[in-house]
């Protein structure tokens, strides 16, 4: 699934992203980390795995989108 990145905190490495109908979903380390990213930048497109659905969508992995 693709998002675009809306917050990122290089600290806790933590953030969250929109999904394309507008939807903010929170990401956690665990999910930045399995991505293998050093930084990310609002408004970058990002590429998300995710589990559950609704109320309990989880973001798994974060990593940049690439053509």
């Amino acid at each position: 699934m693709q998002a675009t990145s809306y917050t990122y905190d290089a600290e806790t490495r933590t953030g969250s992203v929109l999904l394309d109908d507008g939807t903010p979903v929170p990401f956690d380390a665990p999910a930045f980390d399995a991505g293998g990213l050093r930084l990310l930048r609002p408004g970058q497109r990002v590429r998300i795995e995710t589990e559950g659905e609704g109320e309990s969508l989880r973001i798994t992995l974060v990593t940049l989108q690439t053509l």
